[in-house]
């Protein structure tokens, strides 16, 4: 899978752009805040219908503009296919997949997998569990749709049972009978979110310590511990019990909403104890699994962005790095460099077709090597 070219219209900070991509590996150059990290959105947004960076869509939007289009042609399999993404203040988000409309955006969602390497993805390690929920519950939604429909549910009935919760609040008083549909429904669909995430762990943490051997030179051992409550014995027990404390913090505290992923160094929570360089090493060795996995689901290699990585690694790191993308493990990679020349003498030194492209205040022209 591949994609051959993107034409934006009205997306950030361009105006108009149109450019052809080579199948292997495109690098965008120019100053920080040029819109390199745009272009890699605008290909996040083809691939999974939202930005990676900006959760509302109207905050995409060129300045003063009432909407944006990003149109873009890829080649599946040998299978052409025009996706586009159009958006419209005060208007629904529309997506065509070669001209026709596609209905739910959760239906689009693991057609092209696509995975982003980004400065700031430490902080699936140094933030709350609510990052780290997102980057796993983000990843399983590309991969199974009965996993997604389960969470789109979950989250119905969740704030359904909140709002109901802030009205007991409001009477003071608590129906257990009023609410007791959405118990079910909420003790239920943890229950298979559990589940689903659990095993898919199991399939996952091989792929982490892989990777992160190779990155690290087998220099320490890690692992990922899944913390839920919803597969005790006792869950919906607990949960009942739980009623009390809901009325009093006005929200649901029991639920797949509240689970953890945590990431260990030889057996101690990394966050903790992992030095900047450990911490680095296995944010690129989760995003490296996940493309792995991805590539064994779908059969098919994702695409990779890789968003200012050479400014944020050291050395020996790019070096790891380069030398999976020289052994071709991956397919086509997208890259932004602040420093042109950087970005040509490491991959003068693979064996693929690299193209550059430099961007200038929203602008994109194709350079010659």
């Amino acid at each position: 899978m591949h994609l051959k070219n993107i034409r934006l219209q009205q997306f950030k900070n361009y105006n108009k752009a149109e450019v052809q991509f080579s199948e292997e590996i495109n690098c965008f150059v120019g100053i920080n805040g040029s819109g390199k990290t745009n272009l890699l959105d605008a290909i996040h947004y083809l691939c999974l219908t939202k930005s990676a960076i900006n959760g509302m869509d109207n905050l995409n939007v060129q300045h003063q503009r009432e909407f944006f289009t990003i149109f873009g042609d890829f080649d599946l399999e040998g299978k052409e296919l025009e996706i586009r993404c159009i958006f419209e203040s005060g208007k629904k988000k529309q997506l065509l997949q070669s001209g026709k409309a596609v209905e739910k955006m959760s239906d689009h969602v693991g057609l092209l997998p696509v995975v982003m390497i980004a400065p700031d993805d430490t902080m699936l390690i140094k933030d709350g569990s609510e990052e780290r929920r997102r980057f796993f519950d983000n990843m399983l939604c590309q991969l199974s749709k009965s996993y997604l429909d389960s969470l789109v549910r979950y989250q119905h009935f969740l704030k359904q049972r909140n709002a109901l919760i802030k009205q007991f609040a409001e009477k003071g008083r608590w129906d257990k009978n009023f609410i007791a549909v959405y118990d079910r429904e909420i003790i239920q669909l943890s229950i298979e979110i559990a589940w689903q995430r659990a095993n898919f762990i199991t399939e996952y943490e091989p792929l982490l310590k892989a990777y992160y051997a190779e990155i690290s030179d087998n220099q320490e051992e890690i692992g990922i511990t899944y913390d839920t409550h919803c597969l005790f014995e006792n869950f919906e027990k607990n949960f009942q019990s739980a009623a009390q404390k809901d009325f009093l913090l006005k929200r649901t505290n029991m639920g797949v909403h509240k689970d953890d992923f945590v990431f260990e160094l030889e057996g101690y929570p990394l966050k903790k104890f992992g030095s900047q360089g450990q911490q680095k090493s296995f944010v690129i060795a989760l995003k490296l699994a996940q493309f792995q996995i991805f590539l064994s689901h779908k059969k098919t290699k994702p695409i990779l962005l890789l968003d200012d990585i050479f400014d944020k690694l050291d050395d020996n790191r790019i070096q790891k790095l380069m030398q999976l993308v020289a052994d071709h493990r991956f397919g086509q990679l997208f890259i932004t460099d602040a420093r042109p020349e950087r970005s040509k003498e490491i991959l003068s030194k693979i064996n693929s077709e690299s193209r550059f492209f430099l961007v200038k205040e929203g602008v994109l022209k194709y350079m010659d090597q």
